[in-house]
């Protein structure tokens, strides 16, 4: 890698390009980021925002070290045919970091035209403010390279690497959850409106609620079937709201939407 200060680029400014953009502005100066959004006024309100400069695909192709590529799986094609003879022109070496669902390392490689060090990543939504969880798979990246990713991208929230081959299903449960566990929240709150509770009320009340039991899940070590008996008295109220949970059956509603989260990963290949 160049012996400068790295320099992170993003290509697409969306909602999650624009996520890791403001986590890597935690971590990195301005002159470090670069943004590019098909849209330019987008990249260049979000420059605004964050201090920092908005270019074209070409210009963040041709500096970054590390040039993430935010744009959705059925684009990426076009996207890097035209890239490719930028990219085939640098002299230095640089990682491309995709995010593309679906897309592996090898065909990001034969997309972009050469066998370039690729980081895929799979992040959700709460990495913008600073609570994701990004899992990653590194492809011909060295170790240093690696760590200067890791540091640059911490503000964004917890990083796991994981094997490429199992990328997908992680995926499925941290990249899509966090809608499962939007309507989840969303329905809580609507049982508590129907029981009377004002809407504002119910919806703070259902969102601390997942938040601090996803926290103590993390924080005890205990599994979540233990913690939930601890809710469950006998006779109360609890255990007859899970007994009408398993009733309706949430447990396997749940399981089968990310195993078909999982199985559309197959038709974007």
């Amino acid at each position: 890698m160049a012996e400068h200060q790295p320099i992170f680029g993003f290509i697409g400014t969306g909602n999650m390009g624009g996520a890791l953009a403001r986590a890597a502005r935690k971590r990195l100066s301005g002159e470090e980021l670069l943004l590019t959004n098909r849209t330019a006024s987008k990249a260049e309100a979000l420059a605004r925002e964050l201090g920092c400069r908005a270019v074209d695909n070409a210009t963040a192709a041709g500096q970054a070290d590390y040039l993430f590529l935010g744009v959705k799986p059925q684009m990426m094609a076009g996207m890097l045919s035209e890239l490719a003879p930028v990219l085939a022109a640098r002299k230095d070496r640089f990682v491309l970091v995709t995010m593309a669902a679906g897309l592996s390392i090898a065909r990001i490689q034969e997309l972009a035209g050469g066998d370039y060090p690729v980081i895929r990543i799979m992040p959700n939504t709460p990495a913008s403010i600073g609570e994701g969880m990004i899992l990653y798979a590194c492809g011909g990246v060295t170790a240093e390279e690696e760590q200067v990713f890791l540091q640059g991208m911490a503000g964004a929230g917890k990083l796991a690497s994981l094997a490429e081959n199992l990328i997908d299903a992680g995926s499925a449960v941290a990249g899509c959850g966090p809608a499962f566990v939007d309507l989840f929240i969303e329905a809580l709150a609507d049982g508590g409106v129907a029981c009377g509770l004002p809407r504002a009320q119910a919806l703070e009340f259902a969102a601390q609620m997942v938040a601090g039991s996803a926290k103590l899940v993390l924080e005890s070590g205990q599994h979540p079937g233990a913690l939930k008996d601890a809710v469950c008295s006998p006779g109360g109220t609890t255990i007859q709201g899970v007994r009408t949970l398993e009733e309706a059956g949430f447990r396997g509603a749940v399981m089968d939407a990310v195993i078909a989260a999982y199985e559309k990963n197959f038709d974007l290949k």
